[in-house]
């Protein structure tokens, strides 16, 4: 059976039935692609947009960004002074110490989170649910309303002015986040090879680092991009804790730039930029990870 579509399609031929519904299908779902690719194309513009603006703040002068009429083309000029920066700026010194923090951020945290999903997740204990809710519950605290308990703490334990500090710190509000992000990929796993590892000799010990870690990577992949950024991203802990210019983070060094009659804001804006970029890449490198790690536990069976 054929149609005639020398009408609609201009041609001198019979086109079978099946092809032509094909055709049309693909014209019916047209609208829906369209609507699919501008709001992705949105999404993506709004997520970029803050980068951009940052880029085109460092690569005009100052006088063009006070005077009212910024240009949304970026200006290529002196990207802020970063080509030439002050030398009284530490700006790499801030960057290592950044990076010092969210790695040891990152490491702590998924040492710690992984042992206390572990437990959560394969064993039943007196107190469990309350301590499965005090883990949970710790992210209902305002972070600025533990300062000065923390403040305490670590000048007691003559930890002030010290790197170490905003790793224990910021791994302490990262680590619940891990929990219960690698507890949803353990719990996917089936009891079966617990039970095949013990009959082996296996112990807890082995079970968790030759079995249980390898199978949720993704998961753990994930929680360290989660626990990184908190890290690196700090500057109400940095601010309070750290005195020393040598151990300024970025974040704190950066706020230092503004001052009360005059503020750099092309450099600032440039250095913003650059501080920005790493955990941006880190991101995208990680990408299919992080989301499959964060859609582990989403679905159970």
């Amino acid at each position: 059976m054929s149609v005639n579509v020398n009408g609609m399609l201009g041609y001198g031929r019979r086109l079978p039935v099946r092809r032509w519904g094909k055709i049309s299908s693909r014209w019916r779902r047209l609208p829906v692609k369209t609507a699919h690719w501008l709001t992705l194309g949105v999404a993506v513009a709004v997520a970029i947009a803050p980068i951009y603006w940052l880029a085109n703040l460092a690569t005009h002068s100052e006088s063009d960004i006070v005077s009212g009429r910024p240009s949304l083309l970026l200006g290529f000029g002196s990207l802020g002074g970063v080509t030439d920066p002050p030398n009284d700026i530490p700006i790499l010194s801030w960057l290592r110490n950044s990076l010092i923090v969210g790695v040891g951020t990152s490491l702590l945290s998924i040492v710690l989170a992984a042992s206390a999903a572990f437990g959560l997740s394969r064993f039943r204990f007196r107190g469990w649910g309350t301590f499965a809710f005090l883990v949970f519950f710790t992210q209902m605290l305002p972070s600025a309303l533990l300062v000065i308990p923390l403040y305490s703490m670590l000048l007691t334990f003559n930890l002030l002015n010290n790197l170490v500090s905003l790793v224990l710190v910021d791994a302490a509000f990262a680590m619940p986040i891990c929990v219960w992000i690698i507890k949803g990929a353990m719990d996917r796993i089936p009891r079966e090879l617990d039970e095949a590892v013990r009959l082996d000799g296996g112990g807890s010990l082995g079970l968790l680092r030759r079995v249980i870690l390898p199978l949720v990577a993704p998961s753990i992949a994930a929680a360290a991009v989660v626990a990184f950024l908190g890290g690196w991203n700090d500057f109400l802990f940095a601010n309070t804790f750290i005195t020393s210019e040598n151990l300024w983070t970025t974040s704190k060094g950066l706020a230092s730039l503004y001052g009360q009659y005059s503020t750099p804001i092309p450099l600032i804006m440039a250095f913003a930029l650059l501080f920005s970029l790493p955990p941006v890449a880190f991101f995208l490198l990680m990408q299919r990870r992080i989301v499959a790690g964060l859609t582990a536990g989403a679905v159970k069976g």
